[in-house]
């Protein structure tokens, strides 16, 4: 598979609004309306993630707040499963 440079990470980004990159990692931060509204999306990329076989670093900070971090361990950085997986969180953010 093989990590993808920082110049094609910052390519791939630009379609992908609030992800950005912290070393070796893309992170994205989503705010909801309260607390249920947080873990319903956390269950939702749980799913998906589940679906995928690529688990992304959940964190829900507060009580309205999730922070989202993809990197893929076995290949030390950001691969195109990460991109893949934000698109796909991406479409459930939306929801």
């Amino acid at each position: 598979m093989g990590t993808l440079s920082p110049a094609e990470v910052e390519q791939a980004l630009g379609d992908l609004a609030g992800w950005a990159v912290d070393g070796d990692t893309i992170i994205r931060t989503v705010r909801r309306s309260d607390f249920r509204a947080a873990i319903a999306l956390v269950d939702r990329i749980a799913d998906a993630a589940e679906a995928a076989n690529h688990h992304p670093d959940l964190c829900v900070r507060g009580y309205r707040t999730v922070e989202v971090r993809l990197t893929t361990h076995s290949e030390g950085g950001i691969t195109e499963r990460d991109l893949a997986m934000a698109r796909t969180i991406e479409g459930l953010v939306g929801s």
